[in-house]
């Protein structure tokens, strides 16, 4: 007799974590949009000073924390929860809004867990296909919106697209949105959007009342490991992220890195002016090559390879390349270290000669 299974899963894909090279291969991992510096060292000294608690539980009201963060983003300690990342995070929301059959909209692509975290809650994802340019097409958005809809995610900037929606966009977009609805603004990459134009979350949070906002310090501030994020949401909102969260599911460690990083967001952001810096010279050099990428906001870059993906993938691999082939659509490259970057241009443009050649 077979144990006894949830029958809906077998229709929700596992989450797909970026592809490693093998052991002693030549080669760099950029699939994951992980941050290529390693921690701070005043971060992994404040780190070592815990390791000798950790045979307790940590402080699942994280007071340090959710004080440094209400004082950094002017906004009360009660509106901030955490979690295990920023995709813990999201999952709480979808949890905390959704009832079994709603409807979570998104546009697609963008993050690939939405979809597998909306089927989990036993919610309906509403996936609206992006617009030509891999952006958000709001307008279209505001159309999928139905009685069902309890949850919106705005991926800004997009991931793997790397593009962004503008502040008057989005508030077009606010005035179509039911009052009930909950409209999460998902800014995992924000440290990286030089884009003036570019929507705020934290603005509209403060200017609507049905907007949240979800954050990261597994990119721009190098804790990916630690897995730690939060969301700044209404009260109410917030105080059911926090009962649908795991159990001190945030560690004391990763706690007191997050801590640290905002005590020398100074020093980090020598760090991430560097990785925009690569990230422009890359795009910059793509396009004077005549190759078709669309400009980024975040701390990789997407090329719309459609039909080519998997040929373009293996040539990429070929060259010691490791990007995220999303299959029949694209390919997303992060921004890597110096060594990195400096290869991935050629092995671009001969992966994609090489795939004209066989078109």
């Amino acid at each position: 007799m077979s144990i006894v299974q949830r029958t809906s899963l077998q229709a929700i894909p596992a989450y797909k974590q970026g592809a490693t090279p093998g052991q002693g291969e030549k080669a760099f991992k950029l699939s994951s949009n992980e941050n290529p510096y390693p921690p701070l060292e005043s971060v992994m000294s404040g780190i070592a000073a815990e390791l000798g608690t950790i045979n307790q539980y940590p402080n699942a009201a994280a007071p340090e924390l959710i004080g440094a963060l209400a004082s950094r983003l002017n906004v009360e300690a009660q509106c901030i929860a955490l979690g295990a990342g920023s995709v813990e995070v999201a999952g709480q929301l979808i949890h905390a809004t959704a009832n079994p059959g709603d409807e979570v909209i998104f546009a697609w692509r963008s993050f690939e867990a939405y979809p597998i975290l909306a089927h989990v809650a036993g919610a309906t994802p509403v996936m609206v296909p992006s617009d030509a340019a891999g952006g958000h097409d709001l307008l279209a958005m505001a159309e999928a919106i139905t009685e069902r809809t309890a949850l919106i995610f705005i991926c800004n900037p997009n991931n793997p697209t790397g593009t962004v929606v503008d502040t008057a966009s989005v508030d077009a977009f606010m005035a179509k949105v039911p009052a009930h609805v909950l409209v999460v603004i998902d800014e995992a990459y924000v440290h990286f959007n030089t884009d003036a134009d570019s929507a705020v979350g934290l603005d509209f949070f403060r200017r609507y009342p049905n907007v949240a906002v979800l954050h990261t310090f597994s990119k721009a501030y190098g804790l990916a490991g630690l897995r730690i994020g939060y969301a700044v949401a209404p009260p109410q909102v917030a105080a059911n992220l926090r009962k649908t969260a795991v159990p001190f599911g945030v560690s004391a460690l990763a706690q007191r890195a997050a801590v640290l990083s905002l005590e020398h967001e100074d020093e980090l952001q020598l760090r991430i002016n560097e990785l925009i810096q690569a990230r422009e010279t890359l795009q910059n050099a793509l396009h004077a090559a005549d190759i078709n990428v669309i400009d980024s906001q975040a701390n990789f870059v997407w090329l719309p390879t459609g039909a080519a993906t998997e040929d373009v993938d293996t040539q990429l691999r070929a060259a010691g390349i490791w990007a995220r082939a999303f299959a029949g659509e694209g390919i997303r490259i992060s921004i890597g270290s110096p060594e990195a970057n400096q290869a991935i241009a050629s092995a671009v443009i001969s992966a994609l000669q090489e795939a004209s050649t066989h078109a």
